[in-house]
């Protein structure tokens, strides 16, 4: 398990690292384009939207990771420990729910439920249809070198869903483990409010 753990957080950083340059690389030259040459590239504005995309959907289990994500426990702090721990558990376990019936709903029908299709559904759908993305276009000599069509397909940019979903799940799944062992008391952030008083409170003081 902690192998797998490892394995998928190198994984997460290095996208995330990746996208963060690319993202500034590009904006980057676009502004040095358009206000010093007058020129551009026309899919910029595209791709660096896909690019923030795959950075929220990977920062999402990202962060579950590392426990970033804001949450409210004031009240079930109230309870004794046995509850407290049964209901972070529920709280994680509510997050691969989240991460699964988005991923593919088509099993919720077992339970009578009306539901069908998901992320991976429409990736699927996506990848059999090929149609292009708007404004982002291969270059040139991809075109005339391998014979890809012109725009490039819809699918590589909505990939992010389901792997996204994938590594949510894989991260909530974690925490539920991790709180039943008692690694991390639940799967939201510590007070970082409190513990930033707690940091400074002489501070101020003569």
């Amino acid at each position: 398990m902690q192998r797998v753990d490892n394995w998928v957080t190198r994984f997460e950083e290095g996208v995330i690292a990746f996208l963060l340059a690319a993202m500034t690389i590009v904006s980057f030259t676009q502004v040095v384009a358009r206000y010093g040459f007058n020129s551009g590239w026309t899919g910029a504005l595209e791709f660096t939207r896909i690019l923030f995309a795959w950075l929220i959907l990977f920062g999402m289990s990202y962060g579950v990771k590392i426990g970033s994500h804001l949450g409210v426990d004031a009240v079930i702090r109230l309870f004794p420990r046995p509850v407290f721990r049964a209901l972070a558990v529920f709280g994680a376990l509510c997050g691969v729910a989240y991460a699964v019936i988005l991923l593919h709903s088509d099993w919720l029908q077992f339970f009578g439920a009306n539901a069908r299709g998901g992320a991976w559904d429409y990736w699927s759908k996506m990848y059999k249809i090929g149609i292009g993305l708007d404004d982002l276009r291969y270059p040139e000599f991809l075109q005339d070198s391998l014979g890809v069509q012109e725009r490039v397909q819809r699918w590589i940019a909505y990939l992010i869903l389901p792997v996204g979903l994938a590594l949510f799940a894989f991260r909530c799944a974690e925490a539920v483990w991790q709180i039943l062992t008692g690694e991390r008391e639940m799967m939201i952030a510590a007070h970082e409010a409190e513990e930033l008083v707690a940091e400074n409170k002489d501070v101020l003081k003569d």
